[in-house]
């Protein structure tokens, strides 16, 4: 088996401070690299140096037994390495045919030859076996097509080695599997493939290789059928994590404190059953589409109702915005915490107070540094925020995993009696997760009502007491106890 890519030795330096500490990585022609490690790990300083965005401070690349001491972009691409980030490279008011030849247009005497651009779009969709319009704009696709096309034009400039940054974060259920199916195809063609995630499930399903870095140096490296699961979970956080159970039952269930009755929203979900009580965490799980999400915008006031009731803490109510929800104890955490929930250029003294400002302020409504700065202090140590104990740190220095645990203890100073999280631990690596998880159980066994919005499986058997299942706009099941597996949560989501 041939290796597209060697890189040998790597470090990598920044104002002194070494980042990466001399790492190797293998790409073999037809098969998947897992690249693995928590945020801050060195992933992605390994794949820009790989991909000519940075220069190594020592090492080398080797390409077909070329070695390379430096990168850049442009070589990158002759040689035929293509990253696919989470922030898309297409132009969206472009057709799917010219953003496969963006940057690569087929030309005819000095003159680009349109037809040339639809024959080639045409070919490399009709090899990944992809049924999407050459005429359309990419602005109107979804985000498993516009990754698809991402894909297509790599393979159009003669990519042979991709990689896939965290390919899955925002796809359905679905949009994954045409994902998987494809890079399984990818592999038999001979492409070597580097595919960085943090969920294990995809490991397990496509990798023939896992590589794990912690601190900057490789932590793991072993084929994917020669190392079980929680090994992969050490070697990433440098511990052993919990097993892989389901929590115990709520021990004290109380009141109502939210709950839907037969609720309805125009052209997102119907006649949807479903309560939170106090001291427990219950799942609303379903895949992308399903309409969980949008159950979730109602008790925030980000969406209406057409039909039924909503009641928080036993009053039906009807929020019309989240200044109204969170005067009703609602404290809500969003799937996109850096575009809808976090201040990144704020500090995160100033997140978590963010919700409690009129509480804090003085008599003249003036915010003080002080109280900002007592408010982070109150709950910096019980959630575990890892930081540099500065209140003052911005909010954009810290991993995602603290981001989502500043904004949880935004809601934990407003004093909210009912959390609504959506994805909560998306994009979050495996030990802010098991972190998280931790809080939130501790925060259901003190009281507080949580509804957990995920379309991650494990998520919903990990945390939950209860789930219901949701699919199409409607609850297809309610899963309570020993109900909970996830082949039923997969079988029920399925509609």
């Amino acid at each position: 088996m041939s290796i597209v890519l060697q890189a040998r030795g790597i470090r990598k330096s920044f104002g002194g401070v070494e980042v990466l500490h001399g790492v190797d990585l293998d790409a073999p022609a037809g098969s998947v690299v897992a690249l693995l490690g928590e945020n801050g790990a060195g992933k992605s300083t390994l794949v820009k140096i790989i991909s000519g965005a940075y220069a190594p401070s020592a090492g080398e690349i080797i390409i077909d037994g070329r070695a390379y001491q430096e990168m850049d972009p442009r070589t990158a691409l002759q040689l035929g390495i293509a990253v696919i980030s989470q922030e898309f490279q297409d132009a969206a008011t472009l057709t799917v045919a010219e953003n496969i030849a963006l940057g690569r247009w087929p030309k005819r005497k000095g003159v680009v030859s349109w037809r040339l651009v639809r024959r080639k779009a045409g070919e490399v969709l009709d090899s990944l076996e992809v049924e999407i319009g050459l005429d359309r704009l990419v602005g109107t696709l979804k985000v498993g097509e516009r990754q698809l096309i991402e894909i297509a034009r790599a393979l159009c400039r003669d990519a042979r080695l991709l990689i896939l940054d965290e390919p899955t974060a925002a796809l359905s259920y679905h949009e994954a599997e045409v994902l998987f199916n494809l890079i399984r195809r990818l592999k038999n063609q001979g492409v070597a493939i580097v595919y960085i995630t943090h969920r294990l499930d995809e490991v397990e399903q496509l990798a023939d290789y896992v590589q794990v870095l912690r601190d900057g140096s490789t932590a793991l490296l072993a084929e994917v059928d020669r190392v079980d699961r929680a090994s992969m979970i050490e070697a990433m956080i440098g511990r052993r994590a919990s097993a892989i159970t389901r929590p115990l039952p709520a021990s004290r269930r109380g009141d109502p404190v939210l709950e839907w009755r037969g609720a309805s929203s125009h052209g997102a979900f119907a006649e949807v059953d479903a309560v939170v009580h106090r001291g427990e965490v219950v799942g609303l799980y379903g895949k992308l589409g399903s309409g969980a999400d949008s159950v979730a915008e109602t008790a925030f006031g980000l969406r209406r109702l057409d039909s039924g009731s909503l009641l928080i803490n036993e009053r039906e109510v009807a929020p019309k915005n989240p200044i109204e929800a969170i005067r009703l104890g609602v404290g809500y955490l969003p799937p996109e915490r850096k575009s809808m929930a976090a201040f990144m250029d704020l500090s995160v003294a100033a997140n978590v107070a963010a919700a409690s400002w009129r509480d804090l302020a003085t008599g003249l409504g003036i915010m003080m540094p002080r109280e900002e700065a007592n408010a982070y202090r109150r709950w910096h140590e019980r959630l575990s925020i890892r930081s540099t104990d500065e209140p003052g740190q911005l909010m954009r220095t810290l991993s995602g995993g603290n981001q989502q645990k500043a904004i949880l203890g935004r809601w934990l100073q407003k004093q909210a009696s009912v959390l609504v999280l959506v994805e909560p631990t998306r994009g979050v690596d495996v030990g802010a997760r098991e972190d998280i998880y931790k809080v939130l159980r501790s925060l259901a066994e003190g009281g507080m009502g949580i509804l957990v919005v995920t379309s991650d499986y494990e998520e919903a058997f990990q945390l939950a007491d209860r789930v219901y299942v949701m699919s199409k706009g409607r609850v297809a099941g309610h899963l309570t106890s020993d109900d909970v597996t996830t082949g039923r949560l997969l079988e029920m989501a399925g509609g």
